[in-house]
């Protein structure tokens, strides 16, 4: 196979990954929408949950290592970070909508750009830094209207899961040298289930066994969506990768839109443009190569 087609798969497969991840968010908000009980909490329940078989499945001999988990405090903060993040995205998608969640969300590269920064002492263009003020205020423009002038509790909460979501993306950079994919990955799956456990389980008897199988089936997808993305990164950059995600709020936005009448005020609409085309002018910024100290990478 020549590395011309292998790009080309490799492309299709992030496609793929961002219909899938789509599917999954609209999925729950219909479930929500349909049974009351079936909220963010089982649904991170259930991803979870789904996502440690998947690794399992796949990986048990080859690389995960569950104990990690627990013993290695890089692995134990990603797991606890992620896990919070994925339960504030469906929490989020439940109480805002499909679309506002995943606008809000998908401004994690801008985060994650700041974390690199923090962390690693990544340096950033100033074009970089400019765009990075663009997306902010983009960000602001877009909050505003929805809560009178100010940020609600909801948006609030979904503002913290893309500050969490870009922390894992640094998170997995610090990692990715030290740790096996797989282990990473069930970091998150591991403490998404330990979070939503109780509250995620306790309301499982008000939900039957139609809404248990659209979640399971939901998590699939998701988890499909994840190995996706994850062999595409193989031959893709960073930058190419996430440009293409940069297709989930608009995919997510029109499904909202045909499947559940979810509506923005022009004021709203321009500033989700600003923030998601400021964060994918962030996205493709060249940037440095930096040589990660070996304290940084826990070996």
């Amino acid at each position: 196979m020549n590395s011309e087609s292998t790009v080309s798969r490799s492309i299709g497969l992030m496609l793929l990954s961002v219909l899938l991840f789509a599917v999954n968010v609209l999925a729950i908000r219909a479930l929500s929408l349909a049974v009351p009980a079936a909220d963010g909490w089982m649904a991170s329940l259930f991803r979870g949950a789904v996502g440690l078989v998947v690794v399992a499945v796949f990986f048990g001999r080859r690389g995960l290592e569950l104990g990690h988990l627990v013993t290695r405090p890089l692995v134990l903060v990603r797991g606890v970070v992620g896990g919070l993040g994925i339960l504030a995205l469906y929490l989020t998608v439940v109480e805002l909508g499909a679309a506002r969640a995943v606008i809000i969300n998908l401004s994690y590269p801008m985060f994650a750009s700041l974390f690199a920064v923090w962390w690693m002492r990544e340096t950033l263009t100033p074009r970089a830094w400019l765009w990075m003020g663009v997306g902010f205020a983009g960000l602001v423009l877009f909050l505003a209207p929805d809560a009178g002038g100010g940020i609600g509790l909801w948006d609030g909460v979904a503002l913290a899961g893309a500050v969490a979501a870009g922390a894992v993306v640094a998170l997995i950079r610090l990692l990715r040298h030290s740790e096996h994919t797989s282990t990473i990955y069930a970091a998150q799956c591991g403490y998404s289930v330990l979070f939503a456990l109780v509250p995620g389980s306790a309301a499982m008897g008000q939900v039957g066994a139609g809404a248990l199988v659209a979640l399971a089936v939901a998590a699939a997808v998701v988890a499909v969506a994840q190995l996706a993305m994850t062999h595409a990164y193989r031959e893709l950059t960073v930058a190419q990768g996430s440009s293409i995600q940069m297709l989930l709020p608009l995919v997510t936005a029109a499904g909202g839109w045909a499947f559940f009448g979810e509506r923005f005020s022009p004021v709203e609409l321009a500033g989700a443009a600003v923030t998601l085309v400021a964060t994918w002018q962030v996205v493709v910024a060249p940037r440095p190569s930096t040589v990660l100290p070996r304290k940084a990478l826990g070996t």
